[in-house]
Parts: structure tokens; C-alpha cells; sequence
């Protein structure tokens, strides 16, 4: 069900090629290919991100389930709000797109 969202989390990590946390994403929306959001974010903080990534072309991704959860599914022990992916393929986003349309 998430699977691909997991590998490519895991892989980015792995190679240090993403920024967590609400502040760093901000920062980090010009140069970022995939923002992804968890539910645990307060409303005009999302709506703050979306509208800057909308206004820099970026993808936006609403993870659905807490930041607890994309902690984990990220096998990190402690939460993440936000992460923004900069060097993620254009195919890897249309999939991870089109597995969240499918849920």
C-alpha cells in the first residue's frame, strides 16, 4: 500500500538527500522536487507550505496518518511533519502520485 513512498523515504534518508521538519522544508521549497505533509501539521502551517510550493511548481504530497506514523514509516524513532525530497525522478513522483489516488 505504501510501499514505494517507504523505499523512496528510506532511500532518500539513506543518502542524505532530504530536509525534515516544517522550518527546513520551508527553507528548502525552491529547491525541492516533492514535498510531502502529515496530518499533523496545524492547518495555516500546510496551507503556508502548499501555497509556496504551488507559487515555486513543486509537488505537494498529503500523507495520510500522523506524524508519528511517517516517522516510522521512515524507520526514524522520533515524528515527522514535513520532508521535501530534492532529488527524487519525475517517474517516481507520478507513482507515488498515482498510488495515493488508488487508496
Amino acid at each position: 500500500m505504501q510501499k514505494l513512498l517507504e523505499k523512496t523515504l528510506k532511500d532518500s534518508l539513506k543518502a542524505n538527500e532530504c530536509t525534515l521538519g516544517i522550518k527546513q522544508v520551508l527553507n528548502s521549497i525552491p529547491k525541492s522536487k516533492l514535498v510531502i505533509l502529515s496530518n499533523s501539521i496545524p492547518k495555516e502551517t500546510y496551507e503556508k507550505i502548499e501555497t509556496n510550493a504551488n507559487k515555486s511548481n513543486i509537488t505537494t504530497l498529503k500523507f495520510d496518518g500522523t506524524s508519528v506514523n511517517l516517522g516510522k514509516l521512515c524507520g526514524l524513532q522520533f515524528r515527522i511533519s514535513a520532508i521535501s525530497l530534492p532529488k527524487i525522478s519525475e517517474s517516481d513522483i507520478k507513482s507515488l502520485l498515482k498510488e495515493y489516488e488508488n487508496l
